[in-house]
Order: C-alpha cells, then sequence, then structure tokens
C-alpha cells in the first residue's frame, strides 16, 4: 500500500477520504512535478525530441522546434500556478500540524498544572 503523503499517518493531517478533490490533486502534483523520476523523464523527453527531430528525414517538428517551444512556454506559463497550488497545500498542512501542537501543548500545561497542585496538596499533609 502506497501512502499518498508522508504525513499520511500524522493525527492532525487530514488524508486520504477526508481530502478534498482538490487537496488530492495538490498532493498528486506535488509528489509528482516535484521528484526526481519527473525530471529525468522530462529530461528524457527532451532530448529524444530534439534528436529525433534533428536527425530524421521527416520531422514533425523541424529545427528550431517550434512545437517544442509553443509546449516548453505552455508548461512555464502553468508553473506559477502550480507552484501556488503545491505551495497553499503545504501551507495547508504546517497549519493544521501547528494547530494539533498547539491543542497538545495546551492539554500538557493544564495537565502539569494539576499535577503540580496534587503534589502541593501532598506535599501540605
Amino acid at each position: 500500500m502506497r501512502r499518498e503523503s508522508h504525513w499520511g499517518f500524522h493525527p492532525a493531517v487530514r488524508s486520504g477520504g477526508e481530502r478534498t478533490l482538490g487537496e488530492r490533486a495538490a498532493d498528486a502534483m506535488r509528489h509528482g512535478m516535484g521528484s526526481w523520476p519527473f525530471v529525468f523523464v522530462f529530461t528524457t523527453i527532451m532530448f529524444v525530441w530534439m534528436s529525433y527531430n534533428g536527425n530524421s528525414s521527416k520531422p514533425f517538428d523541424p529545427y528550431p522546434f517550434i512545437l517544442l517551444n509553443l509546449a516548453l512556454s505552455t508548461l512555464a506559463g502553468l508553473q506559477g500556478a502550480i507552484l501556488l497550488i503545491a505551495a497553499k497545500r503545504a501551507d495547508r498542512i504546517s497549519s493544521e500540524l501547528a494547530k494539533y501542537h498547539l491543542e497538545v501543548s495546551e492539554t500538557t500545561k493544564k495537565m502539569l498544572e494539576e499535577h503540580r497542585e496534587i503534589l502541593k496538596e501532598i506535599a501540605a499533609k
């Protein structure tokens, strides 16, 4: 079973079916595009594209690779939005973690105060 997120088992972070469609898409984008396999696959595709079209007798996108430039320009235009979506999802996860840790800290503080009072009562006897 593959975990969708490295926070998948943290009690404070919604995961699996609890996430919205947008959150699942942002996680998939972050894990897909922000990985070494993506870099290697992308580089390989670019190399194959340029090798084939530069050396073929019947290229579908002859030099100066206008179709490739259009595709890369489109990707570059979307990249800013993709990075923002992934960053917003990461911020949401950080917010959920911070809220959880604050709640745990407050509960722990109350428990320590109760224990301190009990110890004072015991010491007074």
